[in-house]
């Protein structure tokens, strides 16, 4: 800071050591002029500046630290009171900014929300001609033409459920509601969700739940599950998918396992991030990198760790680690 104020002064700093050294100057070459009294004067003037500069640094200096320090450059209530005309300018300033960023800031999020309305509003009106859709699909005669218009019906509804999921995490918290969750049920609905896809694949299920209940919000854990569960099926085929549950010290964990085609190595840190869709050469091209994402959210509030393990060629495992009860005071506000 003092570096920077003296930066910030240079222009006065040398007027003065210029002044001086004239004074001196006009002393050495005009003899009518005592040269050791215009000294003598010099010296007391650097005092006089010196402990003038070190005084207006420890005044002016407190004003920037304040500005530093502010946690929130829209309060600037917490600055103390101006030294200078200057600084009431900056202060000045900075407020016409604040309430111009706020009323923008309210402006857009006014519209976010709005829109936010109108894409929940949508997607529920759009599941009433989906049902209506899947009524007609059950009756098509033809099993090849039934199956393969029930997998695109099914792909629908999927990325509806996931769009409309994720315009509610952001208030995930508010929509929380846990208890003890019997996890077959919730497995079950989730594998019925997807039966349609998993008898065109040939994929089946294999259930060894050691544990049979968990603390956690039974409709978003199933979300998680369902995200997971749609990653399995996609990469499988002619395969069953276990799905094990158990306690490991003062966990619960539960095991989804494929034997899939398996996640590259290289891609393994990548694949709870936002749009990642693999790099493999083969890889779907109607993915849209979403589904793991938002289970790694949705994870996090429920205080689950995902661990993944995977081989190429051989499958992948996901393990979600459920926290223990204690650990749930924190969003359950008790």
């Amino acid at each position: 800071m003092f570096k920077r104020y003296i930066v910030e002064r240079r222009s006065w700093i040398f007027l003065f050591i210029f002044l001086q050294l004239l004074f001196l100057f006009i002393a050495y070459i005009d003899p009518s002029i005592p040269f050791s009294s215009i000294l003598y004067i010099v010296f007391l003037s650097i005092i006089v500046f010196l402990a003038f500069f070190i005084i207006r640094y420890h005044k002016e200096s407190s004003f920037h630290k304040n500005m530093q320090e502010l946690d929130d450059v829209y309060d600037l209530h917490s600055i103390e009171e101006t030294e200078s005309p200057f600084e009431e300018m900056i202060i000045e300033f900075f407020t016409r900014q604040a309430k111009q960023h706020k009323a923008e800031i309210d402006k857009y999020r006014f519209d976010l929300e709005q829109e936010k309305d109108e894409l929940l509003s949508w997607i529920h009106e759009i599941k009433t001609p989906l049902t209506t859709l899947h009524l007609m699909i059950d009756r098509i005669e033809d099993d090849s033409l039934k199956s393969k218009m029930m997998y695109e019906w099914l792909r629908i509804d999927l990325l509806l459920d996931q769009q409309l999921h994720q315009k509610r995490i952001p208030f995930i918290e508010n929509d929380l509601h846990i208890g003890n969750t019997a996890l077959k049920s919730v497995i079950h609905k989730e594998i019925n969700v997807l039966r349609d896809w998993c008898l065109q694949k040939g994929i089946g299920f294999e259930l060894n739940l050691e544990v049979k209940e968990v603390l956690s919000d039974s409709k978003w854990l199933g979300f998680l599950i369902r995200q997971i569960l749609t990653n399995a099926v996609k990469y499988s085929s002619d395969s069953d998918i276990v799905i094990n549950s158990y306690n490991r010290g003062n966990h619960t964990k539960l095991e989804i396992k494929d034997v899939g085609k398996g996640i590259e190595p290289k891609d393994l840190p990548r694949i709870f991030d936002k749009g990642f869709t693999s790099t493999d050469s083969k890889r779907d091209q109607s993915a849209t990198g979403m589904g793991l994402y938002l289970a790694k959210k949705v994870a996090f509030s429920l205080l689950i760790e995902i661990n993944v393990d995977s081989t190429i060629h051989e499958g992948t495992t996901f393990t979600l680690t459920f926290p223990q009860k204690n650990e749930f005071i924190q969003i359950m506000g008790m």
